[in-house]
Parts: structure tokens; C-alpha cells; sequence
């Protein structure tokens, strides 16, 4: 891993405890864009069971005993030279400082470590910062039958309405993060 990160932040693997800690972070995080409806959603995208099977794979850092930022991933059980970045989230006091940068390599050095060559992501076509993040990070948005904003879109991917951006990074470049 290139990025350091900082002192006051200690990463651990999550526990099943800290699907409430992460629950009240997406709310207060995220500050209620969707409303009620918005808050449900991302709540319903980290579910308890990320917590209690997909730990090895996923990340929460802390800082003062709080959740200051976490990644669940997971290494795909179908596709075996793939794994997965399900959700992240980075405290807003945080963003900028290389936090989501670091969940990222850290979680690229576990796929590479377990034989994994791709690894992909998604996110909402509306979500420019997202898909700057990721384009940075070295991943490539896939191709997609439709556009928003000049962002190539994955139609109906989650569901009627739920368009998104899909990303996939490979990992047998050396040059790669």
C-alpha cells in the first residue's frame, strides 16, 4: 500500500455490533439526501448479514472508539477472479485526507492476495464524486446502452428505475493502485 494512513485512525475487520454503528453513519453522513426514502435505501444496501459474512474482506476504521469510515467488500464466490466493493462510506470531516483511498488499496492488496485480478464497483449515475473517486482509484466505467451527464449508464441495473455505473479495475497491471 502507497497511502499512509493517519495516526489517529485504527482499521479493524467489523463486527456484527457495528451494523448500528454504520446504520446511524449512513443517516448522519449522508444528511438525509433522499429523505426518508434515501435513508432507507442506503440502510437497506448494508444489511446485518455484510457484517456477519463478509468480515474478512471488509474494513471499518475508528477513531476514538467511533466509526470513522468503513468498506464491505467481498470476494466473489461465482465469478473466482473477481471480488466486490459493495458500500463504503468516509466521515465528511475526513473526505479529502486519502481515508477512501486507503480502504481502497487495502482492500485491492486482499484480492490480489486471494488470486483476484478484477475487482468492481457501482454507483448512481448521479454521483459525480463517486465516479471521480473511482476513476482516480484507476478504475474504468463500463460501456453502457445509456448516458447521464456524459457518464456511460447501466439501465435498470438494480431494478426498474435503478440505473447505475458500473466500474472494473484490473489488477494484473503492475502500474495498477
Amino acid at each position: 500500500m502507497t497511502r499512509k494512513l493517519p495516526g489517529y485512525l485504527t482499521a479493524r475487520e467489523p463486527v456484527e455490533a457495528d451494523h448500528a454503528k454504520v446504520t446511524v453513519a449512513l443517516s448522519d453522513w449522508w444528511g438525509g439526501l433522499g429523505g426518508a426514502a434515501g435513508e432507507q435505501q442506503r440502510a437497506l444496501l448494508v444489511p446485518r448479514l455484510m457484517f456477519q459474512h463478509f468480515a474478512t474482506s471488509s474494513t471499518v476504521l475508528e477513531r476514538d472508539g467511533r466509526i470513522a469510515a468503513f468498506l464491505i467488500g467481498f470476494l466473489s464466490q461465482s465469478r473466482p477472479a473477481e471480488s466486490y466493493i459493495h458500500f463504503v462510506g468516509v466521515d465528511p470531516a475526513l473526505r479529502g485526507l486519502g481515508v477512501g483511498g486507503w480502504l481502497y488499496e487495502r482492500f485491492f492488496a486482499h484480492s490480489r492476495a486471494n488470486g483476484r485480478t478484477v475487482v468492481r464497483a457501482i454507483t448512481s449515475p448521479a454521483n459525480a464524486a463517486s465516479h471521480a473517486f473511482h476513476t482516480r482509484m484507476g478504475f474504468v466505467t463500463e460501456p453502457g446502452p445509456a448516458e447521464f451527464e456524459g457518464r456511460p449508464v447501466q439501465p435498470d441495473y438494480d431494478g426498474p428505475g435503478l440505473d447505475r455505473l458500473s466500474f472494473r479495475l484490473d489488477l494484473g497491471d503492475s502500474a495498477t493502485p
